[in-house]
């Protein structure tokens, strides 16, 4: 009975050992998230505005961060690979944005996409034309920032200039048409880790001397940023009603910091309604000159 007493006397002094371990770690790790979000929101003593920490979608990315302060400024460099029914489609892109002044993004991007025949294509069917795809300028304004609700809301445009194939470079004019996008943006960051936004507005298509094709996004992102870092891991869903009909990308993606200033996101897209495509993957570098945080 003594040996009994003593060995359920040591079981509860290791449980509460160990659950006073697990308290002082979810202690810590509030705390170090605090001490991160606030680095992140309040530099510099709280002598900038208000900014809310939110993480930011990898594919359809945004202009710039919401609530962006004077100055900031990131560099981005994106690859995808795309199975399609009867070729390989590859994308590229370059693009530069920037704040001249808080709260309002500029962003210029040029992205290119290039087609190769798969083995076993049929000998009727056209790949097609590799081409620069367009100029694209944008802007972003984030009108509410509200630290209470950890709330951020913009509206924002995109207006791509398209080029033509590049098969038919010097041959005719080097624009075929304009795309007219603008977007409204509502993210909100739940507690300190959960992070939700919706990303949503019409795309207008506009071919020189071709009827205009209006069709209307709905992007929705769900992310779990990693304890006292801007790492997180999430799932994109990228939405488009195009001719009464819903087409949707489940993108599950996740981003890294390599340095203080160099991130990569890696995203992998598995379709649950586009006709054509198959599994596709995606890698963003993004370099943020200046950027500077505690961690």
């Amino acid at each position: 009975m003594k040996k009994a007493l003593i060995t359920l006397t040591t079981l509860l002094v290791i449980i509460a050992a160990k659950a006073q371990d697990s308290d002082s770690l979810r202690f810590e790790r509030l705390s170090l998230d605090s001490l991160f979000i606030t680095e992140f929101e309040e530099p510099e003593g709280g002598k900038l505005k208000p900014k809310i920490l939110h993480a930011e979608p990898l594919y359809i990315d945004l202009i710039r961060d919401l609530g962006a302060r004077k100055g900031e400024k990131e560099w981005n460099v994106g690859f995808g690979m795309f199975d399609k029914r009867d070729f390989n489609k590859y994308e590229a892109l370059v693009e530069y944005e920037w704040a001249p002044i808080d709260r309002l993004g500029f962003e210029i991007e040029v992205p290119v996409t290039i087609f190769t025949t798969r083995e076993g294509t049929p000998v009727d069917v056209t790949r097609p034309s590799n081409r620069i795809e367009s100029l694209k300028l944008a802007t972003q304004w984030t009108f509410l920032v509200s630290e209470k609700a950890k709330t951020s809301l913009a509206l924002g445009y995109i207006h791509e200039f398209e080029f033509v194939d590049l098969n038919r470079l010097g041959q005719s004019e080097l624009f075929k048409g304009n795309i007219y996008n603008p977007f409204f943006i509502a993210a909100k960051r739940w507690g300190l880790n959960y992070h939700t936004l919706v990303y949503t507005g019409p795309r207008v298509v506009k071919d020189f001397d071709i009827r205009r094709e209006i069709s209307y996004e709905i992007h929705s992102n769900f992310h779990y940023m990693i304890t006292g870092t801007r790492n997180f891991i999430g799932v994109e869903f990228n939405k488009e009603i195009h001719n009464g009909k819903l087409e949707a990308v489940m993108r599950p993606q996740m981003r890294v910091g390599l340095a203080e200033n160099l991130m990569v996101g890696i995203v992998t897209g598995i379709p649950l309604r586009k006709p054509g495509e198959s599994l596709s993957s995606f890698v963003r570098i993004i370099y943020e000159p200046g950027f500077r945080t505690f961690h």
